[in-house]
């Protein structure tokens, strides 16, 4: 018997019906984008941020706002002209830090709990890119980008190379994310910090060598912490270069000591991950996450406790089969909350050092996907992100006693009670081994079953990456069905919040049983009769964009009648030699293709193109060295001259993503025109 799960999530509705419309990319670039809340030191008020995009400017900007715990109306304290991001609470509650790019560059400004008496506090050439006061305030932290490797106009200095913008390289790293190496590095500093005023002299944690902390490209404040007494700083770093560092994912975390210069590798002993410490307040433990295997990025998250005082390291972890992530200890000391993924949500867990557990502290469907303690003397306090399919985040303050929560902000309030809301459920399909895939689906706005609908397939990218209650700005749920679509998001083989097994066994394996999990998927659901089956489509991104060239190879009955390929990997050769991450490429195909050639010739969907019969359409971005834009090249050269129905939508200026506001209203118009064309 097949298991249905149905949860229909009405926001809740006060304008009349006739005046709602439906959801639009117009409107989802209209809402505001809630994040990095902050709870005061005496726990009786939060600051967070609120990011709105300028369509017309092409650009985003950020606003600081101040709530009051105890209810009121949010009050902005800072302006568009701030562009203030990363405000956080001064230990002593009386300013409020942040950085601003008001003067130019981004750097270190305060201001009063009022936004009044702002100052700048750093003028750094470049600017800053992260700050963070010391628990003492003697000191401030901060990260900048640092020239340790020489140009090449100081390579050649007998030579008048004044407009030479070319590069020399002798090992890999060459490019990472969706920039150049340029021979700079990012690294952290500190400052004495005294009277509201940061000291000009600073000291170079890392002396000016080729390493970066933050890792790159996306590491940020949550790697690099003060220890609770403010006398040293604990800070992520991969201290490898060149090629050995495109190789390996065996980061560590150091302890430097300020008064003495002194370092110390904590986690020398682990060959993956270290990441994101966090101090109890009393000083005596150091949680972190640790991914035991290098070259395994997608390995189980666990959640480490460092005993300072015996230097011994627990896994508290080993039997809780799910990943670990954005640790935060309660002032007490006695909690360690964190984030995991679970069975296609994100939810708030607890561990409780004195007795080991760990227990579930949400348990609602959506997604936390950070979270801030607090205290008021009395009670803790938590402060998450949410989201769901159908909502955009805001702010919700969470009970651990009562395990509920509660909404705290309403940023959005206005626009989405002008909405039609989608509705979506949770449905366990059976695969081909006979193991469930959960799979949420999602329907249009005024979906009536009388009616046939036609429908699309979703693949999600990672490839470890779960599909859950996100809201996004591209590969929005809410804004398909918006256009007339049903939706069918499997959670397929190699996702995690299934356990670790189930997030593997992908490995080696892409073309496999994940595919099979795809097909058993939108079988399922098409059997409704509510599903037009001559109106099936498939999109995706990544390896999402992959999972698409595959299928088009393999689209027996022409099941799919039509296709979106966003960023995906279509010759696994080439882009394993075009690729800059080689620890992911390693390990996800066991090893380069010269030394396991079966399994790239099996499963590169460039092998199977020959079988291509249904229009595609491919989008690539030209600063993507993830899946450089030749795959995309590569995929839409093939369909042309097989004279596939195919269009190619090109970005010059993003990476994996589209980030830019009209980019990504281009984006969606072709997005939407395309399917339009073949399933409607």
């Amino acid at each position: 018997m097949k298991k249905l799960f149905l949860f229909s999530f009405f926001l809740a509705i006060t304008s009349p019906i006739f005046s709602q419309q439906n959801l639009s990319a117009d409107i989802l670039w209209k809402f505001g984008r809630v994040s990095d809340p902050k709870i005061s030191p005496d726990g009786k008020t939060a600051i967070y941020g609120v990011r709105t995009s300028d369509m017309a400017a092409n650009k985003s900007t950020n606003i600081i706002y101040k709530l009051s715990l105890k209810g009121g109306t949010p009050e902005s304290i800072t302006d568009k002209e701030d562009n203030a991001n990363s405000a956080t609470w001064r230990p002593d509650g009386k300013k409020i830090g942040y950085l601003s790019s008001k003067s130019g560059d981004m750097e270190l400004w305060e201001m009063n709990p009022d936004g009044t008496d702002k100052k700048q506090l750093t003028n750094i050439k470049d600017g800053i890119d992260l700050f963070e006061y010391a628990p003492d305030m003697m000191h401030i932290l901060y990260a900048k980008a640092v020239r340790v490797d020489p140009t090449i106009q100081q390579k050649y200095p007998n030579l008048k190379l004044d407009k030479v913008k070319g590069q020399t390289f002798d090992e890999l790293n060459i490019r990472h994310w969706d920039t150049w190496n340029d021979g700079t590095y990012e690294h952290i500093f500190y400052a004495v910090y005294k009277d509201g005023k940061v000291d000009k002299d600073e000291f170079d944690i890392l002396q000016n060598k080729p390493f970066d902390s933050p890792l790159k490209p996306n590491g940020g404040a949550e790697q690099i912490v003060w220890t609770a007494d403010g006398s040293s700083i604990v800070y992520t770093c991969k201290k490898m270069r060149g090629t050995d560092y495109m190789v390996s994912t065996n980061s560590d975390l150091y302890l430097y000591n300020v008064s003495n210069g002194k370092q110390e590798d904590l986690t020398e002993s682990n060959p993956g991950y270290d990441q994101n410490p966090a101090f109890s307040p009393d000083g005596k433990y150091m949680a972190y996450v640790s991914m035991q295997h290098d070259g395994y990025e997608a390995d189980k998250n666990r959640l480490m406790l460092l005993d300072l005082t015996t230097k011994k390291v627990t896994d508290v972890s080993a039997n809780f089969d799910q990943i670990t992530d954005a640790t935060a200890w309660s002032t007490d000391g006695k909690t360690l909350y964190f984030i995991s993924e679970t069975q296609g949500t994100n939810q708030v867990y607890a561990y409780h050092p004195d007795n080991s557990k760990i227990e579930q502290i949400t348990k609602g469907v959506q997604d936390y996907n950070e979270i801030t303690i607090g205290s008021d003397g009395n009670k803790t306090i938590i402060i998450g992100s949410q989201t769901t399919m159908t909502r955009p985040a805001e702010l919700f303050t969470i009970d651990p006693l009562r395990k509920t929560d509660e909404q705290l902000t309403f940023t959005n309030k206005s626009l989405l009670e002008g909405v039609k809301t989608s509705r979506f459920e949770k449905r366990m399909i059976k695969s081909t081994d006979g193991k469930e895939i959960l799979t949420w689906v999602i329907y249009p706005p005024d979906f009536d079953a009388s009616k046939k609908y036609p429908t699309l397939l979703y693949c999600q990218g990672g490839p470890q990456s779960a599909v859950s209650q996100f809201f996004s700005t591209r590969w929005n749920f809410a804004l398909m069905a918006a256009h007339g679509y049903i939706i069918v998001a499997p959670n397929r083989r190699g996702l995690p919040g299934f356990g670790q097994a189930w997030n593997d066994e992908i490995v080696g394996d892409y073309g496999g049983q994940c595919m099979r999990d795809y097909n058993s998927a939108i079988d399922a659901v098409a059997k409704e009769p509510f599903v037009n089956k001559d109106k099936l489509g498939a999109v995706g991104a990544s390896f999402g964009g992959y999972s698409i060239y595959w299928l088009a190879g393999h689209n027996e009955d022409h099941k799919f009648k039509v296709f979106i390929a966003h960023d995906g990997m279509f010759d696994i050769t080439s882009w394993y030699g075009s690729t800059e991450e080689m620890w992911f490429a390693n390990h996800d195909q066991n090893g380069p293709y010269w030394k396991n050639p079966e399994n790239y010739k099996k499963f590169s969907p460039h092998e199977f193109v020959q079988n291509w019969n249904t229009p595609i359409l491919i989008i690539s971005n030209e600063k993507d060295y993830r899946v450089p834009f030749t795959q995309g090249l590569e995929a839409f050269t093939a369909a042309q001259i097989m004279h596939i129905p195919s269009k190619l939508l090109y970005f010059p200026d993003e990476n994996h993503w589209v980030l830019k506001p009209q980019n990504s209203m281009l984006w969606h118009t072709v997005f939407y025109e395309w399917l339009d064309k073949y399933l409607k």
